[in-house]
């Protein structure tokens, strides 16, 4: 309205966005699904001093097809999941989904069932799609998406805080 630059925008994983920054890909503004690649934009002296915030935060759930049958109301249940989408693990997503299902003693009956995708959009439509018969995402991510349905939600203490820092 005032006559400013149109604002460009660039959405990615954090984990390619922070090789974008890394890169010298000019940015007024980062934003972070997760705190550990904001701390390594920072270590590398890429943020203005004094300028990082917390901006929001989200839950982690379990989705299934939205006309699937399968139960996953208890964490127990997700080792009949076959294929299980994940983000992969450099992605923060991968890494609190790993972490959840950790908590629940789960990963080694699991892991032989996942599939990784590079981003935690990629990981949702392979559940949208059918290709995976369940996935875990972002709360946002999963009610963005009308062709899946919650299938269960993580405990905020069974994962690493999820924060976006700005």
């Amino acid at each position: 309205a005032r006559g400013h630059s149109p604002i460009a925008f660039s959405f990615a994983a954090s984990s390619r966005l922070a090789a974008q920054a890394r890169a010298g890909f000019p940015a007024d503004l980062f934003i972070s699904a997760d705190v550990d690649w904001m701390d390594h934009l920072e270590e590398k002296g890429l943020l203005a001093p004094k300028t990082r915030r917390i901006l929001a935060g989200n839950a982690l759930v379990a989705v299934v097809l939205a006309s699937s049958t399968i139960s996953l109301a208890a964490p127990e249940d997700w080792a009949a999941a076959n294929p299980l989408a994940l983000a992969e693990e450099n992605v923060p997503a991968g890494r609190y989904a790993r972490a959840a299902l950790e908590h629940f003693k789960l990963w080694e009956r699991v892991r032989a069932n996942v599939v990784r995708g590079e981003s935690v959009r990629m990981t949702l439509s392979w559940v949208a799609s059918g290709r995976a018969q369940a996935g875990i995402v972002y709360r946002t991510d999963a009610a963005a998406e009308p062709r899946v349905r919650e299938a269960f939600i993580f405990p905020a203490d069974s994962h690493p805080r999820i924060v976006y820092p700005a």
